[in-house]
């Protein structure tokens, strides 16, 4: 687990503490994942020693993020940053961000090997991740077929490939995941129906459910392999078919 950010969530509640460990876990399985919730007696609360301890353990020397619930967890969390030595706070960042959604697309980012910045990014992301999306925003369903031929306005302009959404279940969080992850291997930029290819939040805004087309391009002239690869994944139906 050396290598990768870690992630501490933050809670009132250790109950819901550990089910973001356990969600987040389905996206993130070689992320340092803790959760520090509860009082030290497990009641409603945050506990110092606990968010202290969470930021040790979540620690392997590249940097943890602390994602909380409320506003007095966030709190707590800053004040564990305060204690923490020179070297170790420069290593640490505290978000505010919306703890379930924000929570995930830290620890996705974080598995697929971003850096701090990059992990803090991601779950800051999720402020605004949803904005100009709308229910069913995949299209409307397609005949069952593979990915359309690739298109390209010109031998300089945008690569691009529509597939069909296969899997039953849609671009659910775990298929949705393993895209991101997927896109963030490329070093050039995708989109999928207008949404940034490296963004948790952003791909399952578009509520991409069975039957409808995602619409995978890049603009970039070293984009196609991207692309194809992106296309091939949503084809495959994410082994749920």
């Amino acid at each position: 687990m050396t290598g990768k950010i870690g992630i501490v969530f933050v809670s009132h509640s250790s109950q819901i503490a550990a089910g973001m460990v356990q969600l987040a876990g389905q996206m993130a399985g070689s992320v340092r994942l803790v959760a520090a919730g509860g009082t030290d007696d497990d009641g409603i609360g945050t506990s110092f020693t606990k968010v202290m301890s969470g930021v040790s353990e979540a620690d392997s020397g590249d940097g943890v993020v602390v994602v909380s619930d409320l506003g007095s967890a966030l709190l707590t969390a800053e004040t564990v940053l305060d204690m923490l030595d020179e070297d170790q706070r420069s290593r640490v960042r505290v978000v505010d961000v919306p703890f379930v959604e924000g929570g995930v697309a830290a620890a996705v980012a974080a598995e697929s090997g971003g850096d701090l910045d990059a992990v803090v990014a991601a779950a800051e992301g999720a402020v605004d991740a949803w904005a100009g999306s709308s229910a069913g925003g995949g299209g409307a369903p397609a005949a069952d077929a593979g990915p359309a031929p690739a298109e390209a306005a010109d031998a300089g302009g945008p690569y691009e490939r529509e597939v069909l959404v296969r899997n039953p279940e849609g671009l659910h969080a775990r298929p949705a995941a393993e895209f991101v992850k997927l896109a963030n291997t490329f070093p050039v930029k995708v989109t999928v129906n207008g949404k940034d290819a490296k963004s948790l939040l952003g791909i399952m805004s578009l509520g991409l459910t069975a039957g409808s087309t995602a619409r995978i391009v890049s603009d970039d002239p070293d984009g196609r392999a991207a692309v194809d690869a992106l296309a091939a994944l949503v084809d495959s139906g994410f082994n749920e078919i």
